[in-house]
């Protein structure tokens, strides 16, 4: 009966390639060939008697029954890559590795103080870092490949546990020509037409920020968006225009060396929260609640810092 059980590696194969729809994406996420992937599926098959991906030589689908496997080894895969984490933990609690995911608007400005934060207050911890947007951090932590995501708030988080753990205030950077003042109650209708730059759509700190400012007049965002914060910076500063920016990349110095002015937006409380994202059925969760603690200490010291 042992021979029959599927490994662990070929169920997330088979998590990979149903989260991707593709072998080729699938197998790079993996880190290996697309036929070790393949054979890994086709194993998977065999094992379990029965047919997972009804394929052609063009495309594939998922079966019902590859479907269900893939809740399945979702589970597998999350309480397996805990499973070595046990025996360390039961001498010291905050012992281990944390494979933690961040999105980019956070992890550039927080995740180095964070980190030393972490590793004087808790030196057994291991913290590993994942950059990505916060669609597909998500996606990783369902899967198991990531045990807790640092998000900017509001945002679905579905069946995950979510804890807020600060704020993080928006400011309009704008260009020191361009027609606003470094006062608040701005009057977003009087701005030039296109003038303020965005952040592409995939980045949730664009629709925060937008949101939170309650800037509704189209009109007056420019159709070309940037994917970074830095590059954003560069756009504002080239077409004399404005964008939003949160208050830790500002004092991670963004905007040092720019010429761009920062004005408070006319909206009182523009901000996003932060938040500390993990799976309700984790045994880790004494080490994200302290982890919670550190980020919000930190989140606090920007704060004042900024004020």
């Amino acid at each position: 009966m042992a021979n029959k059980l599927p490994s662990i590696r070929n169920l997330q194969y088979l998590i990979k390639l149903y989260e991707l729809k593709n072998f080729n994406r699938a197998a790079e996420a993996c880190f290996v060939s697309q036929s070790t992937l393949s054979a890994g599926i086709q194993n998977l098959e065999d094992q379990l008697g029965g047919q997972l991906i009804e394929r052609d030589h063009k495309s594939f689908v998922f079966t019902e029954m590859g479907e269900a496997m893939v809740e399945m080894a979702k589970q597998i895969v999350q309480q397996a890559s805990e499973l070595a984490e046990i025996a360390s933990e039961a001498q010291n609690p905050m012992a281990g590795r944390v494979k933690m995911g961040c999105i980019p608007t956070i992890a550039p400005f927080l995740f180095k103080d964070f980190y030393l934060k972490v590793k004087q207050a808790f030196p057994n911890l291991q913290l590993q870092l994942k950059e990505d947007t916060t669609e597909n951090l998500l996606k990783s932590l369902d899967s198991g490949e990531l045990d807790c995501l640092i998000l900017a708030l509001p945002v679905d988080t579905g069946a995950f546990h979510s804890k807020v753990v600060g704020e993080d205030k928006f400011w309009m950077a704008a260009h020191k020509d361009y027609p606003v003042g470094q006062e608040a109650n701005i009057d977003y209708q009087t701005l030039p037409d296109q003038s303020i730059f965005l952040l592409q759509k995939e980045h949730c700190l664009t629709e925060h920020a937008v949101s939170a400012c309650r800037l509704v007049d189209s009109r007056k965002i420019n159709p070309f968006s940037a994917s970074s914060l830095h590059t954003l910076i560069t756009m504002v500063e080239c077409q004399a225009g404005a964008t939003f920016v949160p208050q830790m990349a500002v004092s991670a110095g963004l905007l040092e060396a720019s010429d761009l002015k920062l004005v408070k937006p006319a909206q009182e409380a523009a901000s996003r929260q932060i938040g500390l994202v993990w799976r309700q059925t984790t045994r880790r969760a004494v080490i994200f609640n302290k982890l919670a603690v550190v980020l919000k200490d930190l989140l606090a010291d920007i704060q004042a810092d900024v004020e």
